[in-house]
């Protein structure tokens, strides 16, 4: 089946296309043309403003008073999906914080239950925690916080086949090991929650870890006697970065600096949680975040609202911001090639935009 969407201006994720239309054949694109060259006789279906790639979001715990963790289930994840696509997000990876293996077993099968009913926009699971460091926890549970041993990660791991996408640890509690074990099935290691001292962040960069949760929150600060993680990622050049752009996890100056020194490294991620009064994690709504126990626990922000940051608080060019969103978090999770961008071959994956930057949900 066809369908075409055409647009005051395209972003490809490359570049900006005036009057272009996209054509869609069975959720594949198969042309991207300029309006004007379309048959007179052949119907538009979708006339707006401005069409970009779908936004990716990399760690999101959950919505509408549904936390992931607590509530690990094909309906939660269905309310994720909708509070995702509603903020220009169409692929997320539903994130459960430090926590028993029940409950992480519990958030396995809820994804593949999700997928196996034909589930939408879940590429997989991501787990932050528990194998981090107790000095960098933030609002993690002291309690559940170990070393893991190799049974302990087999288990998880065989349990966890083809649905664990991402596990973000901090390498220095692990061993190498049980590093390389997760990367052995295709499963991507995350340093985060880490208090990885400059030298010791480059090595295990060097080792093959090329990826790092939330930049700046919960790991080793940017010091100027000692870099720290923060200072190892914005240095490595295979290394990329995910940041939350809300203004009270990491100050919008913070993210101009490093975004100058990282640029096509640097992905935005919302870290959004929702209130709950079950659980491990008692989230409580302070005005435009959260917080557990007191400490900043996650943000209350959607991806469009992080670009439009990006865009007016940060200063970066509209295009680009838009790339933090959709192409580099692609190209994090190794789906660069079918995601993040508008052109030929690709997914027919957008996020549909006012002339305001506002989302216009599609109407199916």
């Amino acid at each position: 089946m066809q369908k075409i969407y055409a647009a005051d201006h395209v972003f490809t994720g490359v570049e900006r296309l005036p009057d272009h239309a996209v054509i869609v054949e069975d959720d594949v694109i198969k042309n991207v043309l300029p309006v004007i060259s379309l048959p007179k006789d052949i119907r538009v279906d979708v006339q707006l403003s401005l069409l970009v790639p779908a936004f990716i979001d990399i760690q999101i715990y959950g919505a509408v008073q549904k936390l992931f963790s607590v509530f690990p289930a094909v309906d939660t994840l269905q309310i994720m999906h909708e509070h995702c696509v509603s903020g220009g997000t169409h692929f997320f990876l539903p994130t459960a914080a430090t926590n028993t293996v029940d409950v992480f077993y519990k958030c396995i099968d809820a994804v593949k239950q999700y997928r196996n009913i034909g589930g939408n926009g879940v590429p997989g699971l991501h787990l932050e925690g528990p194998w981090i460091n107790k000095l960098k926890r933030g609002a993690h549970i002291e309690a559940l916080i170990h070393s893991p041993d190799i049974k302990e990660v087999t288990d998880l791991l065989e349990y966890g086949k083809d649905i664990i996408k991402i596990i973000t640890l901090a390498p220095e509690v692990c061993s190498k090991e049980v590093i390389d074990l997760i990367q052995s099935y295709g499963i991507i290691v995350s340093a985060g929650h880490s208090n990885a001292t400059f030298k010791e962040a480059t090595q295990f960069f060097d080792d093959g870890i090329h990826l790092v949760t939330h930049l700046f929150n919960a790991m080793s600060p940017l010091h100027h006697r000692e870099a720290g993680l923060a200072g190892a990622v914005m240095q490595h050049p295979g290394v990329m970065g995910s940041i939350i752009a809300d203004g009270y996890h990491v100050d919008f100056e913070v993210i101009r600096m490093a975004k100058r020194l990282m640029d096509r490294r640097l992905f935005l991620i919302t870290d959004a949680v929702t209130e709950t009064s079950q659980g491990a994690y008692l989230h409580k709504r302070e005005g435009d975040k959260f917080t557990s126990n007191g400490i900043l626990s996650g943000s209350a922000i959607t991806m469009i609202q992080s670009i439009k940051n990006c865009i007016s608080e940060v200063g970066i060019d509209i295009n680009e911001a838009l790339r933090m969103a959709s192409l580099y978090p692609a190209k994090a999770l190794g789906i660069d090639h079918h995601y993040g961008m508008i052109q030929k071959g690709y997914a027919a994956a957008f996020a549909m935009l006012d002339e305001n930057m506002n989302v216009i949900e599609e109407k199916v």
